[in-house]
């Protein structure tokens, strides 16, 4: 698995990425993810789809995921 530099992942163009949500769910209660061209990760609030733009290498989505499989965000 390679890792991108941040600076490179925020370089990165976006507005040609497809941005996915969970089936059945609203922008009030949810996040958008995106895969970013050439490897990386990208997450947003989809209520300001012009906001603040999230950008994850490929380690740290990994590392996000396996905390999600491991309930580490449940309430």
């Amino acid at each position: 698995m390679t890792t991108r530099d941040k600076a490179d992942l925020y370089a990165v163009d976006l507005s040609t990425v497809v941005w996915q949500a969970a089936p059945g769910s609203t922008a009030d209660d949810r996040i958008e993810v995106a895969a970013i061209p050439g490897g990386g990760m990208a997450l947003r609030n989809p209520a300001d789809p012009l906001g603040a733009v999230q950008r994850y290498d490929e380690r740290e989505w990994a590392a996000f995921l396996a905390g999600v499989r491991d309930g580490e965000f449940d309430e």
